[in-house]
């Protein structure tokens, strides 16, 4: 079995000074054979500390456009036979732009939009995982597992846990959890 850890948002420094340890703590006694992180890096440390436990795989989010813009804004990986794609979540810069505006004047936009923008982004993966909400959930769409891990740092709203995910792989099969940090 493959276990993998999954996390987003991390806002590093700009939110918080390091990952929180309970966090990490989840990985190191997981045993992932692998860490995704769905975007919102911000720092190079925040890559290296879960390098330190995992390789890990990140993809680009609205805040990495400077010191890591080389990120790519998707990956497509393969664990077993299970096609997992990965991205932010937020879309094309100017997308971003257009729910920043509808943000201002409506509220913000309706977890479900961005849900249908990710697994429209990898039409044949059977695992999507983004980030960008700092909304957790881990559910099945059909046959699809979609997958956000929220944030270990900065939740949605006072009342949204912070949180990180593991995915689970064996024989072409694939499940997942959250794990909400105290």
């Amino acid at each position: 079995m493959v276990t993998l850890g999954i996390i987003a948002d991390t806002h590093i420094p700009d939110r918080a000074h390091a990952l929180p340890p309970e966090a990490l703590d989840v990985f190191r006694k997981a045993r992932v054979t692998a860490i995704l992180h769905a975007g919102d890096v911000i720092h190079a440390s925040v890559l290296a500390a879960l390098e330190a436990i995992a390789p890990t795989y990140a993809v680009r989010g609205n805040r990495d456009w400077y010191a890591l813009r080389r990120l790519p804004p998707r990956r497509v990986l393969q664990f077993e036979g299970v096609t997992i794609g990965i991205c932010h979540g937020h879309g094309t810069f100017l997308r971003y732009l257009g729910d920043k505006w509808a943000y201002f004047r409506r509220g913000a936009p309706s977890f479900a939009r961005f849900a249908r923008r990710a697994l429209a982004a990898f039409p044949r993966a059977d695992v999507v995982v983004f980030g960008h909400t700092h909304y957790p959930v881990c559910r099945r769409m059909g046959a699809r597992l979609l997958c956000n891990p929220g944030s270990p740092v900065v939740p949605a709203f006072p009342e949204v846990p912070r949180a990180v995910g593991l995915l689970y792989v064996e024989g072409g099969r694939v499940w997942g959890e959250l794990r909400l940090l105290s």
